[in-house]
């Protein structure tokens, strides 16, 4: 039997990248899965793959920063799938570039951490009743190396909403065990998605790569057999953990 027979997994921020590749995977082993996303032509192309490999798939669209989007998503997924039993708040990005604190404008820290630490927030908020209602549940937030490693070079806005969803789960997973769920964390170092593919230059890239004891970027795929982990019964005993997939260049 596949790792994910049976359950309704929902991957926000699944219409490309890490989120596209989780959604993928999930369906292969077996579970119901929703797309999201707010670009419903890439969310078609995933389920569009989804479909070729026979999965069952379905797509919503919406702003996670919005709580009547959610609402409406969630009603959206119970009519066609059912309550979700796997929940992966993989929505989020960096609008703002590396620089000097000061430099940063307050509409730039302000839309990351409600793109990605109050997305998260307002995410599971909406689907965690109906998992405590039914006394299961997993929850898989996603953080970044960005957020495990001080550097210079990190967009220090995107950094404080990554280490605040790690700690936000944390605490929710000392919470919500008690009512049967599980919640942890995913921390991707450099990941090769489509986007990164295109503009990390590669001359850049075998310098990332030296910084890696594994010599070699990630890719979307590392992330999701991790989120699979998490995901699955083979993880039964794991809450509150942070898990670097990183290549060993963080080493808590």
């Amino acid at each position: 039997m596949a790792a994910l027979t049976g359950k309704v997994a929902l991957v926000t921020g699944s219409s490309r990248g890490i989120g596209a590749a989780i959604a993928m995977l999930f369906a292969r082993e077996g579970a119901k899965v929703v797309i999201h996303g707010r670009d419903a032509a890439a969310l078609s192309t995933v389920a569009a793959a989804i479909d070729r490999n026979e999965g069952r798939v379905t797509q919503v669209t919406g702003d996670v920063t919005k709580p009547a989007d959610l609402d409406a998503m969630r009603a959206d997924i119970e009519r066609a799938f059912g309550r979700v039993d796997v929940l992966v708040a993989s929505a989020g990005g960096s609008p703002t570039r590396p620089g000097p604190l000061e430099t940063i404008t307050e509409e730039g820290w302000r839309a990351a951490l409600d793109g990605n630490l109050t997305a998260t927030f307002l995410t599971i908020k909406c689907f965690l009743p109906g998992m405590k209602e039914r006394k299961s549940g997993a929850i898989i937030t996603m953080s970044s190396a960005a957020a495990r490693r001080p550097h210079p070079q990190s967009p220090v806005p995107y950094a404080a909403a990554k280490a605040g969803i790690q700690m936000m789960t944390q605490h929710l997973a000392a919470q919500v065990g008690p009512f049967g769920i599980r919640v942890n964390c995913l921390a991707p170092e450099t990941i090769l998605t489509e986007k990164n593919e295109a503009n990390i230059p590669d001359e850049m890239k075998k310098s990332l790569i030296e910084m890696h004891p594994i010599r070699r970027l990630g890719t979307p795929d590392d992330v999701a057999r991790a989120a699979l982990f998490l995901a699955s019964d083979a993880s039964a005993w794991n809450t509150g953990q942070i898990i670097d997939v990183a290549g060993g260049a963080v080493m808590a």
